[in-house]
């Protein structure tokens, strides 16, 4: 009887430890370095996630303190998702504002929330994406929850390779 109490007792403390365990992020793993364009793969829920990332040139604003800036474009295989465009601002937005993204002298509007903006649906990714691994220059602008006004410059050199690494490695066609 002692014997079982223990079995039980390790099976227990076995199968609470495996709950208990923190979760790890999944690391992602740099597929190219492309001009000023970067693309990983990472694998997220067992399925993959491929990015291609950049930091802007130039940032501009008459603010005090801003975090990391980033724009992205993401294929999501497992969830039929591609060319989804993020950008990571740095900062909070102004709530209820709209941010633009202004390609080669195409503008496009984004909608935005707390520190990211996105494309407002699949067609708009699917044509930022495109102008994106086609254009010289991107300049995003948005307004931070204190009314400041930023522009930040992008070089879009090597990201139609960037793109076209990530779209390999996520087998999209």
């Amino acid at each position: 009887m002692a014997k079982k109490i223990y079995v039980y007792l390790f099976v227990f403390c076995t199968i609470f430890g495996l709950w208990t365990m923190p979760v790890r992020a999944a690391e992602p793993h740099q597929v190219g370095k492309f001009g000023d364009w970067t693309s990983y793969v990472l694998t997220e829920k067992g399925s993959k996630v491929c990015y291609m990332v950049s930091k802007p040139v130039k940032a501009e604003g008459k603010y005090t303190n801003r975090g990391e800036i980033f724009a992205l474009i993401t294929h999501r295989p497992s969830e039929n998702t591609k060319d989804v465009f993020s950008y990571i601002t740095g900062y909070t937005y102004k709530q209820g504002s709209d941010a633009t993204v202004t390609i080669d002298g195409t503008r496009y509007m984004l909608f935005t929330q707390e520190d990211t903006a996105w494309a407002p649906d699949a067609s708009a990714d699917a044509r930022l994406a495109k102008a994106i691994q086609k254009g010289s220059k991107m300049v995003v602008r948005g307004t931070s929850r204190y009314g400041t006004l930023t522009t930040d410059t992008y070089s879009l050199k090597g990201s139609g390779s960037a793109y076209k690494s990530i779209t390999k490695e996520c087998g999209i066609r």
